[in-house]
């Protein structure tokens, strides 16, 4: 902030207090008005020699008077302005602070809508395949053929999603949404639903998703600008991670009380009225989006964005093990529901329960971090993954459901931190292309994760599967963590004596940075 400058009036120049205790971060010199004794009684301010400009940035802590004799003539104390970053209030840097803002309230809302929904129809998908064939392994399929779009186009629709207006592209795909599963839920409401509208509902939702995901991440920056961006995109990642979570939940309610075929019904419902809410955003009041024109090489040039970005490369690794089993629990809670607790629709509703009031929670933490940092998602990882094996491992319902809890708000922490280092960290003109290649890690990670998973659960049984769950956490945190470490030449050692005196267990130590020293 720029100093105020002071005024020509010579009889009541402002207090130069004023300009001191406006200082932010960035400081400017400037001159300041002559200062006498009285006025440095009445308010305490800087001093000066009379008739002396003084600059507030290089003010030296003790200046001496000009040698001369008189009374006035003295070593003078020159008070140096403190420094100090404003605080933040709470109402400029909280995360419902973003949902004061019209257009991206609305998107929120519509967010909330068909993430909720969206994923509770994709849960009465598995749950209708599951009831047609009685086969984990087709459950698996479905899940396959929703996500498989994304390994095969992924990278294209980030392309779009950055020569496109996302607006429009949004308004189009929610619409499909809805088509897709209302003629889905009218086959299943008429019985006459077979495995493959199941299949093909699946993979047409899928290829609606290749542009969609890129083009609504995306979006955020254009409606809630550069001061809310890193709290818009915290609170829409915890919005879709937590309707991933509780959308299970809804689905297991709706198919309880009154079947698959309306739970397909009320998603349709959804994504009419946030195709609506997204359209009715006013573009008058949207931060202008880089225009990225039609040319050669822009999807060599994402992927070289990516590679030249650390932060972005590893967080992209990293959820890609994640996200290939540690991720898409939907199939292990099938499975569990009906062998472990033999309850049916309503078992599964219970285990999808407990795992979104863990997500709850979850969110109510994720926007808190104030930096984020590589070694913060590896940490993140290894939790999630150690959680999950220890599910495995729990044979109690009761000690079952805490577990899965934890699980659940660790999943939600993790994926929303990693979104939004991913999302910051890109470049604007870049930013579709970039989200679009970790979309395609995430959620092909997902796609092969429902075959592997439903695969593990129909040989060795839902105990196993989470054991499965928890493989991609726990080796993507070895594996990122072994080469950020080495990267940074660090390795850890135990402080067993600093443990029994209060201390820490475990810590990092620099390695020289020799040959010899790396490779011992």
């Amino acid at each position: 902030m720029l100093v105020r400058p002071a005024r020509s009036a010579p009889t009541s120049p402002p207090a130069a207090t004023d300009a001191v205790s406006d200082f932010s971060t960035d400081v400017t010199t400037t001159e300041l008005p002559t200062r006498t004794s009285t006025d440095d009684a009445s308010d305490n301010a800087v001093e000066s020699a009379p008739g002396t400009p003084v600059s507030v940035a290089d003010v030296p802590p003790e200046t001496p008077a000009s040698p001369g004799p008189g009374p006035d003539r003295k070593t003078i104390r020159l008070r140096r302005p403190v420094l100090r970053r404003k605080p933040a209030s709470p109402s400029g840097v909280g995360l419902v602070d973003a949902l004061k803002v019209r257009n991206y309230r609305r998107y929120a809302i519509a967010q909330l809508c068909t993430s909720t929904c969206g994923w509770a129809a994709r849960v009465a998908q598995d749950w209708l395949m599951l009831e047609l064939t009685g086969s984990a392994a087709l459950v698996g399929l479905t899940v396959a053929m929703q996500f498989s779009p994304m390994l095969l186009f992924g990278l294209f629709g980030g392309v779009l999603a950055d020569r496109y207006d996302r607006r429009t592209i949004l308004t189009i795909t929610q619409s499909l949404f809805g088509v897709f599963t209302l003629a889905l839920g009218i086959l299943t409401l008429l019985g006459v639903v077979q495995p493959w509208h199941v299949l093909a509902s699946a993979f047409l939702g899928g290829m609606a998703i290749v542009v969609d995901n890129p083009a609504r991440q995306a979006f955020v920056h254009e409606i809630a600008g550069p001061r809310l961006l890193r709290r818009a995109i915290s609170l829409n990642t915890s919005i879709f991670q937590l309707g991933a979570l509780t959308g299970p939940a809804v689905a297991a309610g709706l198919i309880a009380a009154v079947g698959s075929g309306w739970a397909f019904v009320v998603n349709a419902l959804a994504c009419a009225v946030a195709a609506a809410l997204i359209r009715s955003t006013r573009r008058e009041e949207m931060f202008a989006a880089v225009v990225v024109r039609r040319a050669k090489g822009q999807l060599r040039a994402g992927l070289a964005h990516v590679a030249e970005r650390p932060e972005i490369l590893w967080a992209c690794v990293l959820v890609g093990f994640v996200a290939l089993t540690g991720v898409n629990m939907a199939t292990v809670l099938t499975a569990y529901a009906a062998e472990v607790i033999d309850l049916g629709a309503s078992g599964y509703g219970l285990l999808t329960s407990t795992l979104a009031l863990g997500a709850i929670t979850g969110a109510l933490f994720a926007g808190r971090a104030r930096r984020l940092r590589l070694r913060t998602l590896v940490a993140g990882a290894a939790c999630l993954g150690l959680l999950q094996m220890l599910a495995a491992l729990i044979s109690s319902t009761v000690l079952f459901l805490v577990v899965l809890y934890a699980v659940g708000a660790t999943c939600l922490l993790y994926l929303t931190r990693s979104n939004t280092l991913v999302q910051t960290s890109a470049d604007p003109a870049m930013r579709g292309r970039v989200l679009s290649l970790y979309v395609l890690i995430n959620m092909g990670g997902q796609a092969v994760s429902g075959l592997i998973i439903g695969w593990v659960c129909e040989w060795g049984g839902p105990h196993a599967g989470f054991a499965a769950c928890a493989a991609g956490p726990l080796l993507g945190a070895l594996v990122v963590g072994a080469i950020l470490a080495r990267r940074a030449h660090v390795r850890p050692v135990a402080h067993l004596r600093q443990r029994l005196a209060g201390g820490g267990l475990l810590g990092l130590v620099r390695l020289p940075a020799t040959p010899g020293a790396r490779g011992s």
